[in-house]
């Protein structure tokens, strides 16, 4: 079994990630990531003004 890493993350081109916890830490970095690999990036948190000032 392969190690994972930001290194080896496959082209997300087309595809539609919702991740929750993403207004902070590694709910935040895991959506800029899948974001930087092509995904649509779908955004949730329990604060709608923490995850609003996240997508910018």
């Amino acid at each position: 079994m392969s190690e994972w890493s930001l290194q080896n993350l496959p082209r997300q081109q087309g595809r539609l990630a919702v991740v929750t916890g993403a207004n902070s830490g590694i709910g935040e970095v895991t959506a800029v990531e899948l974001a930087r690999a092509g995904a649509e990036v779908v955004l949730a948190g329990r604060s709608a003004d923490k995850v609003r000032a996240a997508a910018d």
